[in-house]
């Protein structure tokens, strides 16, 4: 929750509209960052229930610990329900887009807004692979239109995913980082395309997870359980490029080699590591790899590497054996 000596809301004003968990989720946050916040959905009466299951899950939320204290204060002090759309944007300084993950309603959700919206309100779309193109195509002012991809749930994932479109105003950008940040967020701006990076990157793993399932490598419990225990340790830490770099590019090379053999081009060693190797550039113990590391940072990143293990091993072990009696 912002106090009195907290600087002012980047946007003071904000209507969300798709009062689902999501949205009732990223107005949560955005209230406890000092923002005003009108709830629209289909209709008052669900926009009207809405606002108040946030209202009860902030409560429960602050009582559990998981967040701040007075952060449901802030929730049901700053955050209404508005009768309908217009009443909803009519005054706001941004317009946040929640509503399902379907083209044709997002299209129509947002041309609705830019009707009704203030000339200089900022249009955002929580979208989470349609490209922020393909919403802006049919706009009449496509520079107010920018991606903001929160992450479910949104009240406790830190990551969201900023996404200029082409049209974009460039302002845009970095007004919306600063709001996010202020909301305690670590936004990260990436290009448009379709799935951005995350949800690329997330359903890539998927589609190989049910894969393996299909051809009876593993079950579900144990795919998770790799996942969760090996690879999926270093991911709060370390991005894909960093975790290959200290593991070596030539070794990643020689593992894409046997995929390819197995399983085709789909699985075989992208050109760009490749190219790496024939350099000598093979990560942190000779040449730099994909991060460019000079030899003392490469060192300094190993040790706080094995520092940071160490220490989520520590944590993780106890809490997944009490798990295990339960």
């Amino acid at each position: 929750m912002s106090s009195q000596n907290d600087p002012a809301p980047h946007f003071e004003r904000i209507c969300v509209v798709g009062a689902g968990y999501m949205g009732s989720g990223i107005g949560q946050i955005l209230a406890c960052a000092g923002s005003r916040v009108l709830m629209v959905d289909a209709n008052a009466e669900r926009a009207r229930s809405a606002v108040e299951s946030s209202f009860s899950q902030a409560a429960e939320f602050e009582a559990r610990g998981l967040r701040p204290a007075g952060s449901a204060r802030a929730v049901r002090e700053r955050t209404r329900a508005a009768d309908d759309l217009t009443a909803g944007v009519e005054e706001a300084d941004l317009v946040v887009e929640a509503v399902p993950e379907d083209l044709a309603l997002k299209v129509n959700v947002i041309q609705q807004v830019e009707r009704r919206a203030p000339e200089g309100a900022v249009i955002a779309t929580n979208t989470s692979s349609i490209p922020i193109a393909a919403l802006a195509q049919p706009m009449s002012d496509p520079t107010r239109l920018i991606g903001v991809h929160w992450f479910n749930p949104p009240q406790f994932i830190p990551g969201v995913e900023v996404i200029p479109g082409e049209m974009t105003n460039p302002g845009l950008e970095s007004r919306v980082v600063e709001m996010l940040r202020m909301a305690g967020k670590a936004p990260v701006v990436v290009r448009d395309s379709p799935g951005f990076v995350a949800n690329r990157l997330q359903f890539a793993l998927f589609r190989e997870a049910v894969l393996m399932l299909e051809e009876g490598i593993a079950d579900p419990g144990q795919i998770d359980e790799v996942v969760r225990s090996t690879f999926g340790f270093r991911l709060p830490f370390y991005g894909p490029f960093a975790i290959a770099d200290m593991a070596g590019l030539d070794v990643y090379a020689g593992a894409y080699d046997t995929l390819r053999a197995a399983y085709g081009d789909r699985l075989g060693a992208p050109r760009l590591l490749t190219e790496l190797v024939a350099l000598g550039r093979l990560g942190v113990k000779q040449g730099g790899g994909f991060l460019r590391l000079e030899a003392e940072e490469a060192r300094s990143m190993v040790e706080e590497r094995d520092r940071i293990y160490a220490t989520l091993l520590n944590l993780v072990l106890p809490a997944r054996q009490h798990l295990d009696r339960e």
